[in-house]
């Protein structure tokens, strides 16, 4: 039996067992779907990237949860190109093809990626707040009272996510979601999860806190999102949830609530890009079954 190099990159931090664990397999070619998705449930973080040869663009990419393959992951691909980075790789552009299209991933000097997003697409959506407050576990006035100028609205730059603010801090905190309720909910304004977000933030430099539920795609509560990121910088440009222009650069802090923290950088002006570090954490090999063998892998 063959076996692949498999590491465990942790996104949007500098420090090891904080921000998002992403699987990355630097040379998937020649692994089937099967396999992929049998290397993602061993992995069992929320996503793994697969590393492939493209024909249209300098790196080809693939995303898969522990259950389903997904379009696209913001924290995978950060975790990638951070690997790249300790390997070698070149401060400069890169364009990686996706299932949602070719990207650019800038890589500076110090580590940090830069991800451009896909064009934003942004609708408000007609969901009642009660049925939102159910779902997740929050004090219905909660959300009324950091909604009256910012609807409720599904953004996307590339996944499309349900964008709720609520008041304060403690409010994000004490959030108890029902995940079968979660996941109805975004079924049902076509999104692959929610992201609940207060701009009382713990950080005096940064812009919001935010936390992003997505059990219909295998991942109840998210550490730090990136593509969830770029949905909600371009959620705050577009509704002007600030007095004057939204600043240069957006920092998010997420996964508090999980012991998990991290911070994304987004810039949304004539592009929208998230980027942030990634340190490696975990860097050893797996068995991998032949194509039509359905045991588990061994470690």
């Amino acid at each position: 039996m063959d076996t692949v190099r498999a590491l465990q990159v942790d996104a949007f931090t500098d420090e090891p067992l904080t921000g998002n664990p992403a699987g990355v397999i630097p040379d998937a070619d020649g692994l089937s779907d099967d396999q992929m998705q049998a290397i993602a449930a061993e992995m069992a973080v929320s996503e793994t990237a697969f590393l492939r040869s493209s024909e249209s663009a300098d790196r080809r990419i693939r995303y898969f949860t522990p259950t389903q393959e997904v379009d696209l992951c913001g924290h995978a691909t950060i975790g990638s190109f951070a690997h790249l980075h300790d390997e070698g790789l070149e401060p400069g552009t890169t364009t990686l093809e996706t299932n949602v299209g070719r990207l650019e991933i800038e890589l500076t000097e110090d580590g940090t990626v830069w991800m451009t997003q896909n064009a934003p697409q942004i609708r408000e959506v007609d969901v009642g707040y009660d049925r939102v407050a159910d779902a997740l576990g929050v004090d219905q006035a909660a959300l009324e009272g950091a909604s009256d100028d910012i609807p409720l609205a599904v953004a996307s730059t590339g996944l499309p996510f349900l964008i709720v603010p609520i008041t304060y801090l403690s409010d994000l905190g004490d959030a108890d979601p029902d995940m079968s309720a979660v996941e109805d909910l975004a079924e049902s304004v076509d999104a692959t999860g929610v992201y609940l977000f207060t701009f009382d933030a713990l950080d005096r430099e940064s812009t919001l806190h935010g936390r992003m539920f997505a059990p219909g795609a295998g991942v109840p509560e998210d550490p730090v999102t990136g593509t969830a990121s770029g949905a909600v910088g371009v959620y705050l440009d577009r509704f002007a949830a600030f007095d004057g222009d939204l600043p240069d650069e957006l920092r998010l802090e997420q996964g508090h609530y999980v012991d998990r923290p991290g911070l994304v950088r987004a810039r949304v002006g004539s592009s929208v890009q998230v980027g942030g570090r990634g340190v490696t954490v975990l860097d050893g090999s797996l068995v991998v079954p032949e194509d039509d063998d359905d045991e588990i892998l061994e470690a």
